[in-house]
């Protein structure tokens, strides 16, 4: 069913971080592009006027955008208006109300702490603003089960779930999107992709840098709640889910919500913690700080696919290389047909999705020239280079504008979610010191040990050793 797209673009928060580095460039490519040409409001408590805004977004522009002085620069610039106030009161609501004019479909973004969203979505009811409107929320979505709860009740008060786009920037990447696409476009993996012939995942999302001056926040959070429950949640729900059944929106997040509830809730004996060294060093950071800035966690998801396939999982900060990979490890060949000598490491799949090099390889052996039946590894392996991609800021802003929930999460797949991680994130466990540059904390090798150790992301067979397509 065709739904109408939204005629007014609400930025709370517009004065802020967030809507500087991300959300300006993307309209800017969205107005160059032509799908972007509706009022922006933006709506902050900075005591700023119309023109010290648009002086803003045109630095934003320079910035992080293509320019703040372009066509589509200046096109955005005139299509902005301004409200300043108090999110909390009701006649800063009683002004939006008045600057959103004759727009009856908004879009609310809320580009705001989630301890506003309460007091913005009940004033956006009570001034009539959320008639008709729909309202963007960008994460953290509580910071356990029950606050996750408490923040849907408080969406709920005013708009139906139907008029909420929870947004995770990460789904909206083009490499999490080929992941989802090579699982369902391609008929040869389907018969290996399960019990019978994997032998084990393996999710990293690996960082040189540290907390980079938001050590305040990053207390507030870890690697877990940072990372872990949302991010690498939903990677591992593209390569577990079954195929939806239809092509609606709401047949693909059921079958994430599937996968959710099928992963049995943490355990302590599944969850190993990490500190890099010089953490607490860092400004904003307590002395005595507990937080992890890493994390490895063993998953199992309870499914006829799956069932008894160990899942691993790790994300840290200050490791040996910024990647993000996955690897999905087949089981050994039966037997070994040239003897021992020439063993190779079982067949894979493995996924590069960033930060910058986006690719897919398949690994193999192949022999060796010579006489002697000697085996050697192989990758064949495709890179995409295709120009600049849209941004995923750029591609979640055009669905939610046109109504399109595909790729944001949905209330019970943030609650399932958040039930995995819920039993541990209480627990006084270990933090484990790591050194910096390295590949986390030793404790955490036994979680890899019955899959050969942890696949290390800047490890792959050398580049002559490669068929590249």
């Amino acid at each position: 069913m065709t739904v109408p797209a939204s005629d007014a673009l609400v930025l709370f928060g517009a004065t802020g971080d967030l809507a500087y580095r991300k959300i300006f460039p993307a309209l800017q490519a969205m107005v160059r592009r032509g799908s972007f040409e509706v009022p922006v409001i933006g709506v902050a408590r900075s005591g700023w006027t119309l023109e010290r805004l648009r002086e803003r977004v045109r630095a934003s522009l320079r910035e992080h955008g293509d320019g703040g002085d372009d066509a589509a620069g200046e096109r955005l610039v005139a299509l902005l208006r301004y409200v300043d106030g108090d999110y909390r009161e009701a006649d800063t609501h009683k002004r939006l109300r008045a600057a959103l004019g004759g727009a009856r479909r908004p879009l609310h973004y809320l580009a705001v702490p989630p301890s506003l969203f309460p007091s913005v979505v009940d004033g956006l009811g009570e001034s009539g603003s959320a008639e008709g409107a729909r309202v963007v929320v960008e994460k953290p979505f509580g910071r356990d089960l029950a606050s996750a709860r408490a923040l849907n009740r408080a969406l709920h008060r005013t708009f139906a779930e139907s008029a909420v786009f929870r947004i995770d920037h990460y789904l909206g990447k083009e490499a999490v999107q080929n992941l989802l696409y090579f699982r369902f476009a391609n008929a040869f993996l389907e018969p290996v992709w399960n019990r019978n012939y994997v032998r084990s995942i393996q999710i990293t999302m690996a960082e040189e840098i540290g907390v980079q001056g938001r050590g305040r926040f990053y207390e507030e959070v870890g690697a877990v709640r940072d990372v872990v429950q949302n991010h690498l949640l939903q990677v591992l729900a593209h390569l577990a889910m079954e195929p939806p059944v239809g092509d609606g929106s709401e047949a693909l997040r059921d079958e994430k919500v599937k996968v959710f509830r099928g992963i049995r809730p943490l355990g302590a004996a599944n969850l190993v913690r990490g500190q890099y060294d010089g953490y607490r060093a860092e400004d904003g950071v307590a002395p005595d700080s507990q937080v992890e800035t890493y994390a490895a966690l063993q998953l199992h998801l309870d499914s006829w696919r799956w069932a008894g396939v160990p899942i691993l999982i790790r994300a840290g900060k200050r490791l040996g290389a910024t990647a993000t990979e996955v690897l999905v490890q087949l089981e050994h060949a039966p037997q070994q047909v040239f003897g021992e000598a020439a063993a190779a490491p079982s067949n894979y799949f493995r996924f590069r999705l960033g930060p910058d090099r986006v690719a897919i390889a398949i690994g193999a052996s192949t022999k060796q020239a010579g006489a002697a039946m000697a085996g050697e590894p192989v990758e064949l392996y495709v890179c995409n280079d295709r120009g600049p991609e849209m941004s995923a800021y750029e591609r979640l802003i055009g669905d939610a504008l046109r109504g399109d929930p595909t790729l944001f999460a949905r209330e019970d797949g943030v609650e399932a979610a958040w039930g995995i991680v819920d039993p541990v994130l209480s627990l006084p466990l270990p933090v484990h010191p790591y050194r910096q540059g390295s590949w986390g904390p030793q404790e955490a090798d036994a979680l890899a040990a019955a899959c050969g150790g942890w696949h290390r992301p800047d490890k792959g067979v050398s580049l002559a050793h490669r068929t590249v397509a």
